[in-house]
């Protein structure tokens, strides 16, 4: 696992990422306006807002929250020896990384500017499931990342055989998130979501009935 100062740093450098929308948000706080745009429909238009002081201050301290219930779980895993410094690293950048990238498209669409949120969103989603991939044929058993269910808690090689397959669909899920970021289908979302949740579910129940 990271070193005890390490884990320190790397929390620290992530929070602060995280809240860095609000010291921009209070910069900008004159030009923004009363109701900002926070989520948008499949052709990119808005179809839900926020106030100011909720998008500046709230939602960033939401990302900041959450940011440290997924470091503390994390750390306090029982089988923490089995989640590996780069894995650790991964899920600790995460959170950073979206929360600014989502926050510079929403400032500059608040501000006027013409921002493909669809593909944004897309690639991001993408890149995101194509890295979590990268890693979930690697991980052992743990109760924080991965696939965590009974029966692949229950066995190793249920583990690793479920994890095996979650991360070809994962990466090829965020490579055909990569493709809808210029298709932007809202119905292949949602297949390639429910394939990624319910393929692996099914192929560890199936393995727990032949024994593995």
């Amino acid at each position: 696992m990271i070193k005890k100062n390490e884990y320190k740093i790397t929390l620290l450098i992530t929070s602060l990422i995280i809240l860095l929308p609000v010291v921009i948000g209070f910069l900008l706080w004159e030009d923004l306006p009363a109701q900002i745009a926070t989520h948008f429909s499949t052709n990119n238009e808005p179809d839900g807002w926020s106030s100011k002081w909720m998008t500046v201050v709230g939602l960033p301290f939401f990302l900041f929250v959450i940011q440290w219930l997924v470091f503390l779980l994390t750390k306090n895993d029982p089988k923490k020896k089995n989640i590996s410094p780069k894995i650790f690293r991964v899920v600790l950048w995460l959170i950073p990384m979206i929360s600014v990238l989502v926050y510079i498209s929403t400032y500059m669409t608040a501000l006027g500017y013409q921002v493909n949120i669809g593909l944004l969103i897309n690639l991001l989603v993408g890149i995101v499931f194509i890295v979590l991939g990268n890693y979930l044929h690697k991980i052992k058993q743990n109760y924080t990342i991965g696939i965590r269910i009974p029966w692949t808690l229950n066995s190793k090689e249920n583990w690793n055989r479920t994890n095996r397959l979650a991360s070809w669909l994962f990466i090829g899920g965020g490579l055909l998130f990569v493709l809808n970021a210029y298709l932007q289908q809202g119905w292949l979302l949602l297949v390639i979501v429910v394939a990624m949740i319910v393929l692996p579910l099914g192929y560890s129940f199936r393995l727990f009935k032949r024994g593995v």
